[in-house]
């Protein structure tokens, strides 16, 4: 279980600058919840993302796990239970390695300090058996070098990393935005078979519209840092693009309005 207790991030305080990232942001996700995350840009939820990582801190309120507050355990502490993948399919991999050494080290995080991340003989037939499950053909490559690879195989590379020590919470930031459609589509088929079989409770941010009905069992929207809309699974199945722009204009007083977001 994911709970955010009365978060706010301001940006620059005191300054010229000064931004409201996040304000006063309550948020539950139930062991097993998909839900999907959809907002203009800036409007909070790569923030949230890293708040929840670790990567950030709030200024205010608290991030719990299970029931217990995880304010004090830096990313790498939080490794151990919260798995991500970014939009940019080189972020959560180190290109310069094999597939195998990424998966090792994937393997060793959140395990105490000093735990070896060398390939042994064990591991690679444990990494080729989770690379099967990808129906890509990463289990033939383990010595590739992840540079080589396609954004495509990258990000499924990524998608597996993130979840290679069955962590329980994970965050999709935007994790198919940067694909050409055909590799969206096997990402996100391969997202939805990983979510449903490690029951994983996971947080998608997307730009598409569509794909944030179409997934998940919930549906959050965000405006200005704070979510304005929560939509819940006997809601959710009615739901159509046009029917989501009509009640964002509602309760924002505006349209929204931005390039990157994606109708259908």
């Amino acid at each position: 279980m994911l709970e955010i207790y009365q978060v706010s991030k301001l940006f620059n305080p005191g300054t010229a600058d000064e931004k409201i990232a996040l304000m006063d942001i309550n948020l539950k996700l139930n062991e097993g919840d998909f839900v999907t995350v959809i907002g203009s840009n800036g409007a909070g939820k790569s923030t949230l993302m890293n708040i929840i990582s670790g990567v950030m801190q709030p200024d205010i309120g608290d991030v719990r796990i299970d029931g217990q507050s995880v304010a004090s355990k830096s990313e790498s502490e939080r490794s151990r239970w919260v798995g991500r993948v970014f939009q940019d399919p080189m972020a959560g991999t180190a290109p310069n390695m094999t597939i195998e050494e990424n998966l090792s080290m994937a393997y060793a995080r959140g395990k105490p300090r000093g735990f070896g991340w060398a390939v042994t003989g064990r591991k690679r037939a444990l990494f080729k058996e989770e690379l099967k499950r990808l129906g890509i053909g990463l289990d033939a490559r383990l010595r590739a070098k992840v540079g080589l690879l396609s954004g495509g195989e990258r990000q499924a590379l990524s998608l597996l990393m993130s979840t290679f020590t069955r962590p329980g919470i994970l965050l999709l930031d935007e994790h198919t935005a940067a694909l050409d459609p055909a590799r969206a589509e096997l990402i996100t088929r391969l997202t939805e078979e990983i979510v449903r079989s490690m029951k994983l409770t996971t947080l998608m941010v997307t730009h598409n519209m569509e794909q944030a009905i179409r997934l998940g069992n919930r549906l959050i929207m965000m405006d200005k840092g704070r979510i304005i809309l929560d939509i819940p699974p006997e809601r959710k199945q009615d739901l159509t693009v046009q029917k989501l722009l009509g009640e964002f204009e509602r309760i924002s007083g505006h349209k929204l309005a931005d390039d990157r977001v994606v109708l259908g």
